[in-house]
């Protein structure tokens, strides 16, 4: 190990402990007063992360599996939330896409340490049409479409520069054709059968509430789903 990779360990195994979770006064939560099925709890921790300042709520990670079952994650933005489930998009022939074509399955997680809130959510995911998928693409901005465009998403890279040539050229043709289709853009919708939430306390005495699914098919009411404790 050089000098320089063990004063950054150094300064990481320093830095790290003096770390503190949730530096701000916690709400309470009674899960007594939990409405019956999920989605309405989700919409409403989401509107109140933010109320409170939390930077970027619409971000969560994605869980999914590879044909040999070794589990991959990565970052990206919710679209929607409904009784079809919540909505993500990506390239299908990305990895998450191609993996999610093998393994119809995944989870996602929020977290909002302004609250001192996680969400998990498990279950099927589906493809939505081309339709539905193109007009996903159509509402974002340019910069979203340009990014779509310059496609070959997960691939190998030669270079940086021939990053910033596609891209250039995908800013041009968004610019200048707003409604250009892309193919490979696929809206996916995540419909749960098991959504936990997990309030943070202070003293550790941490709250946690799973919903799992007791019917098939799309939630509509309170009567879908099954509530339990878990221990923290």
């Amino acid at each position: 190990m050089s000098d320089d990779e063990a004063d950054e360990r150094q300064a990481f195994r320093a830095a790290l402990p003096r770390l503190r979770v949730w530096d701000t006064e916690l709400p309470a939560f009674d899960p007594a007063t939990a409405p019956e099925a999920p989605l309405t709890l989700f919409h409403r921790w989401f509107v109140e992360a933010v109320e409170a300042g939390q930077s970027e709520p619409h971000a969560m990670t994605l869980a999914t599996a590879d044909a040999d079952g070794r589990p991959d994650v990565r970052t990206l933005l919710l679209h929607d939330a409904d009784e079809r489930g919540w909505h993500f998009a990506s390239h299908a022939t990305s990895s998450k896409g191609r993996q999610l074509a093998g393994r119809p399955w995944a989870a996602l997680g929020f977290y909002w340490p302004a609250r001192g809130r996680q969400i998990r959510v498990r279950g099927a995911v589906s493809a939505a049409g081309p339709v539905e998928s193109r007009a996903d693409l159509g509402v974002r901005s340019t910069g979203a479409l340009a990014s779509a465009l310059t496609g070959q998403q997960s691939e190998v890279l030669g270079s940086t520069k021939e990053l910033a040539r596609a891209s250039e050229a995908a800013w041009e043709r968004a610019r200048a054709e707003p409604q250009a289709p892309v193919p490979t853009w696929t809206r996916y919708v995540l419909d749960a059968d098991e959504v936990e939430f997990f309030q943070g306390d202070a003293r550790r005495r941490h709250v946690r509430l799973r919903y799992r699914r007791t019917t098939t098919g799309p939630a509509t009411n309170g009567a879908d789903w099954s509530r339990e404790l878990l221990w923290p």
